[in-house]
């Protein structure tokens, strides 16, 4: 005996074209092919899914860490930058005290030269006074010898008379009172 309750049931899915043992082997079927994909397609697909989103995460933490090491590099660069610049003034610097090192020395052979070349014009010029004044003295020495042969009307002993000379001559180059002793001294003719 069924219950009542199960009878009225079995009845009424009758009435709606329903077939309990039909119903109850699709069940069992669904259930199967439920299980079988579930095993066989569900979780291959999950695993795959799985994986691709574990690529596509990897894929991003790369591209993140690509940016960061991009930031990076541009940092590195940017501080490279700086330090050749840093480099390039300082060899400017280096190249501009060489450059004023250099122009001071050239100044300082140029005043030695200068200050040579006046040294040695200098002594040459009082060479060539010398030259002039000893020549002027033989000069002025034969022509008073001459003068005063002219004078005397005869010849005088040369060599005495060059002496005479000679001293009134440095008499007169010590000061103006050897010109008046030495034309006192003088013999007259």
């Amino acid at each position: 005996m069924e219950p009542i309750f199960l009878a009225g049931f079995v009845d009424g899915l009758k009435t709606l074209g329903i077939n309990l043992p039909s119903l109850l082997a699709q069940l069992i079927n669904f259930t199967l092919l439920l299980i079988l994909l579930s095993v066989f397609a569900y979780r291959p697909v999950i695993r795959l899914l799985d994986e691709r989103r574990r690529r596509i995460q990897e894929g991003l933490e790369a591209s993140e860490q690509a940016k960061r090491q991009a930031a990076q590099a541009e940092q590195e660069v940017q501080a490279q930058l700086e330090r050749a610049r840093q480099e390039g003034q300082a060899v400017i610097g280096q190249a501009q005290q060489i450059a004023a090192r250099i122009q001071e020395e050239a100044r300082q052979q140029a005043r030695q030269d200068a200050e040579a070349l006046l040294t040695r014009a200098r002594s040459e010029i009082q060479l060539e006074r010398d030259s002039a004044i000893a020549e002027l003295r033989r000069e002025f020495g034969g022509l008073a010898i001459e003068a005063a042969e002219k004078v005397i009307g005869q010849a005088l002993d040369r060599q005495a008379h060059q002496r005479l000379i000679e001293e009134v001559l440095a008499e007169s180059a010590l000061g103006g009172d050897g010109d008046q002793q030495a034309s006192r001294s003088e013999p007259s003719p």
